[in-house]
């Protein structure tokens, strides 16, 4: 399966978003959409002459969030969310610290729900805008966070922040994780948000980190900061190094 990634950081959380698509010209999947992402997917998307269809979130942080019902509600198109952080549409700002906020300037920010958000559910395959995309479950950062795994080879522009190769023509191949706020680059996201908990988080990064059928070669697309590989963080990654591969275990590889 061949994929077509453009990828940007967004507001003054630099989260990154990501348009998925099987080439220009296509059908595409927003993912994570954040602050003031608005001007950069339509730019993107006149750009490389693409059709929003679905809007997929890995979690319900208003830094991943924040245009989500924009963006819905211009093309309109659905959102998905695992049902556990569904709860924060409603209220985002009462799912992070007020310290954080307050800082930001964003005390009792407060954003509209998209009509139409459906339900992520663990294992499950989504075959949306020509593309197979496998949900799997990993709590630990919020209640519902989730990664999206496609096995595939991708091509496309990515200015991530950090990133030393703005262009990713010929630097993607391979299956793709986008990895949300469980896995960045040398580190992982933080579990002392409302909602957070250690323990999960530790399963989740076991899971993804043992998975017999991830390949090293995975290309890590994460919530923040520069892409990675599923192979160097197991080897350098302080929070991933000693988690075991045992033979036998199997990783969310499609169907035969």
């Amino acid at each position: 399966m061949a994929v077509f990634v453009v990828g940007f950081p967004a507001g003054v959380f630099a989260t990154n978003c990501y348009l998925l698509a099987a080439g220009p010209g296509e059908h595409c999947i927003i993912v994570d959409p954040g602050q003031d992402a608005v001007p950069a997917v339509a730019e993107a998307l006149a750009t490389h002459r693409l059709h929003p269809v679905a809007v997929l979130l890995t979690h319900g942080h208003l830094d991943h969030t924040w245009s989500v019902y924009p963006l819905c509600s211009a093309h309109g198109t659905p959102a998905y969310l695992h049902p556990a952080d569904r709860y924060r549409l409603a209220d985002p700002a009462a799912t992070f610290p007020p310290e954080v906020l307050g800082s930001l300037g964003l005390l009792g920010v407060r954003l509209d729900e998209p009509d139409d958000v459906r339900p992520l559910a663990d294992g499950e395959w989504l075959d949306v805008a020509g593309l197979r995309i496998r949900v799997l479950h990993t709590p630990g950062h919020t209640e519902g966070s989730v990664v999206f795994y496609l096995p595939a080879t991708a091509t496309g522009d990515l200015h991530l922040a950090g990133d030393r190769h703005p262009s990713a023509d010929r630097l993607l191949s391979g299956d793709l994780l986008f990895s949300g706020d469980l896995l960045f680059a040398g580190s992982i996201g933080r579990t002392d948000l409302p909602g957070g908990d250690p323990a999960a988080m530790s399963a989740s990064l076991t899971r993804i980190a043992a998975a017999a059928d991830l390949p090293d070669e995975t290309v890590v697309l994460p919530g923040h900061g520069p892409r990675t590989t599923l192979g160097r963080e197991r080897a350098a990654n302080p929070f991933l190094r000693g988690l075991a591969r045992p033979a036998g275990l199997r990783a969310a590889r499609e169907p035969q």
